[in-house]
Parts: structure tokens; sequence; C-alpha cells
């Protein structure tokens, strides 16, 4: 059973909403724009500008349509600055308000002690973002909050929620089927998920996951994430190449992500040496840098350097999304070794240039990837049949233009309009 003072909003002391949220002047309802107060700990910012683009790309469509205003909060303690001497990554300072593409970007701080007490970290986001929700209930009026993540942010959202008397969606997004391992995570999951309005899963996977945690179907619904084919289109492979200085003919393979063990680059690095003997000069691109997540930029070097791959592995380095089709014009393949998914976006942006994707099956892979003409799904773990398949990729001709097809039909325009119906329904009834 949850403790009393999770579920009492500060600063009462009773039941329910508190005083000045009650006390707010009445709004005139307009049912077919509510107001929508977005929630997420992983949001680009002036420190991160590549954290949670995916949620941004479809929160900022969805604002075309519905008021929204986006909480961000940014976790902290007051020794993290003694970390970042030693770690220059480790929560990179961030500004209290941003404002991005007219939207506006809060970033209230929440107590957060690394690798410590993670069991709090829902109820701390609450308590930590109260005074701006507060007030932000009162001065933009949001009729919902749409929270990303099921926890810390969703957790969190939750009680807010209760707190403000609005409802939740919560849109589930891959980290849940990891933490759900856990104890103490799973119980916290549940009762986020248990306080939703509505469940928005990027994957049927996690749909079942929320499922199986005994959530009612009538709540969930599959809302997979999109791709901007006017951003991602492909650039004339020769031009790509001349601007990344790779060979004209070179076999190319690419990945694009987090340089963090989770995205599997180690796990592809590993094929290499058998795949260059079959494929002479070929080349790997490496886009991406450190996250939140962490940073293997050390590690993947000194494997690199250890396999004598250092003519064959690039590291391009983090890109802003509107340069990514450059690397990924310039390769024939795409191929990311991940270890957890929910719905990765980066797939479709890769089919968006043409590219075949090989990947692993796990999470909601084998849903973006969903024929054979579109790339190979192999086991998680199985080293030889991630080699082999990224040799029968390189090997084999593939129908572009069917790929770039499948990526079209998957595009923003065809998510962002059912997505915002969910959201006027959850503030109707």
């Amino acid at each position: 059973m949850k403790p009393r003072h999770e579920d009492q909003a500060p600063g009462t002391g009773g039941r329910g909403a508190p005083g000045p949220a009650r006390q707010t002047p009445a709004r005139q309802t307009d049912t077919a724009h509510p107001r929508l107060a977005v929630f997420s700990t992983l949001f680009p910012n002036a420190a991160e500008p590549n954290a949670g683009l995916f949620i941004r790309e479809r929160m900022f469509r969805v604002g075309r349509t519905l008021p929204l205003v986006v909480v961000a909060p940014v976790p902290w303690f007051p020794f993290q600055g003694l970390i970042r001497r030693f770690r220059p990554h480790f929560r990179p300072p961030v500004p209290r308000i941003e404002h991005q593409n007219g939207f506006a970007i809060h970033h209230p701080r929440f107590l957060s002690v690394p690798g410590l007490f993670k069991s709090l970290d829902g109820l701390l986001l609450a308590l930590g973002t109260w005074p701006l929700m507060k007030r932000l209930k009162r001065e933009f009026g949001f009729d919902i909050i749409d929270a990303h993540f099921a926890y810390p942010d969703g957790y969190g959202a939750g009680l807010l929620a209760r707190w403000l008397g609005v409802p939740l969606t919560i849109t589930l997004r891959g980290t849940e089927a990891r933490l759900v391992r856990e104890p103490w995570a799973r119980r916290r999951i549940t009762a986020a998920l248990g306080r939703a309005t509505r469940i928005f899963a990027v994957s049927g996977s996690l749909l079942e996951l929320a499922a199986g945690l005994g959530i009612a179907r009538s709540k969930l619904r599959v809302m997979a994430n999109g791709v901007d084919t006017a951003k991602f289109t492909p650039e004339p492979r020769a031009r790509a190449r001349s601007s990344l200085s790779l060979p004209g003919e070179a076999p190319v393979l690419v990945s694009v992500g987090a340089l963090v063990e989770r995205k599997g680059f180690h796990r592809v690095i590993d094929c290499l040496p058998a795949l260059r003997r079959r494929f002479p000069g070929l080349q790997y691109l490496m886009v991406g840098g450190a996250s939140p997540e962490g940073d293997m930029t050390g590690v993947l070097r000194e494997q690199v350097q250890r396999l004598g791959l250092e003519d064959t592995v690039r590291f391009v380095g983090p890109l802003a999304p509107e340069r990514l089709r450059i690397p990924l014009s310039a390769a024939d393949v795409f191929v990311l070794a991940t270890r957890n998914e929910g719905w990765a976006n980066v797939f479709l942006e890769a089919m968006a240039c043409g590219l075949p994707v090989v990947t692993t099956d796990v999470g909601g892979n084998r849903e973006v990837v969903a024929r054979d003409e579109l790339g190979t799904v192999v086991e998680f773990g199985d080293h030889q049949a991630l080699c082999d398949a990224l040799a029968r990729a390189l090997s084999r001709q593939w129908d572009r233009q069917a790929i770039q097809a499948y990526a079209r039909a998957n595009s923003w325009e065809t998510r962002i309009d059912a997505l915002t119906r969910e959201l006027v329904a959850v503030h109707t009834t």
C-alpha cells in the first residue's frame, strides 16, 4: 500500500486537490482543444539538444492543434557540480525556462541522488515540480497532464494529476520492459498506470506488458511514433559520401544512437573483423555521443584499437536531426544491435533514406522491421546471427524505393490525428 502522504497534496491537511488549484478562476471550457501539460524528464534542452527528440517531434505536432506547455524536470542534488569535474557530461546545467518553436519549456529541479533511492524518484519528482505545476494550472489552465515514460515520470505525474484534479495520460516508450523486472519499480509502474485515464504504448509489445500488469485493455492504445519524411529524405549518395570523405564504392554500415551499452555499438564492432575480410574497404559509421544514460566512447575506441579497426570505424559524433540524412544517405545498411527498445524512430528515419535495417528481436523492433524486404531481425545475443545478417544485407540488392514507401506510410501525419482525437476524448469523457 502507498504511504498516505503520496496521495495527499503538499501543503494540505486533507484529501484531494489543494486549495489554490480549487480557487483558480474558471476558464471557458473548449472541449475540442484541451490544454496539455506535457511532462517528461527526457526532453531536448540547451545543454542536451538531442535528448528525447522523439517526444518533441510528437508533441510539438500535437501542439499545432492543442495548446500545450512542456514541463521537463531535471534531477538535482547538492554535490553534482563536483561530479562534473570528473564526468563532464553528468547532469549539465539547464536553464529554468526555454522557448522552442513557440512553446514554453520549463525545467524545475527535483532531488535525485545518483544511483541511490530510485524508489523515491517518483515522489520526489512530484514534490519538486508541485509549485510550478500549481502555478501553470492557475495561469495556463491545462486540462490534462501528458506524461512520457511510466517511471519516474508517470508515477510523479499521477500524483500531480490527483492533487490538481485533472486527467492523466501516460506514454510507454520502452524503459518499462526493463524496470518491471525490479519488484519496487513494478509496483510503482502499476500504480502509475492505474491512475491514468489513457495509456499510449509506442508498440504492441509495450501494450501487452501493461495488460500483463493487470491494466484494463479499454485504457490501452498503440500510438506508434512516426517519421518526418521531409527532413529524412535521401541525398545523392556520391555527394553524401564526399561530404564524409568516404570512398565512392566502399560498403558502408551505419548506426545512430547514444554511445551506451544498450544500443549495442560494441556488438557490431565485434562483427567487423570477419566482415572486413569478406567486404574489403568496409566502413562503419557510428553517429552519436554521450547521453543521460551514459557514455561508452572511451570503451568503444579501445575496442576498435584492440581489434585493429582504426581504418574501418568512424566516430562521426552526434549530429543535429537535419544532418542525419547525410550519413544515412551515404550508407548501404543500417544496424542497431540494441538490448531494449520501445519503438525506434531511427529505423524509420533510416528507411526514409532508403536503408534496410538489421536489428535485434527486442521490444517493438519486429513491429517496425515488419517484413523481409525491410531488413532482418535476429535474436539478441546471437553474435553469429548478427554477423551473418549483416553479410547478407551487404550482399543483397534491396528495393530501396519500396523501403522509402514504407517509411512514408508511417509518417507523423498518419499518427498525430489519431493521438489528438484520443486526447480530446480523454478531456470530454
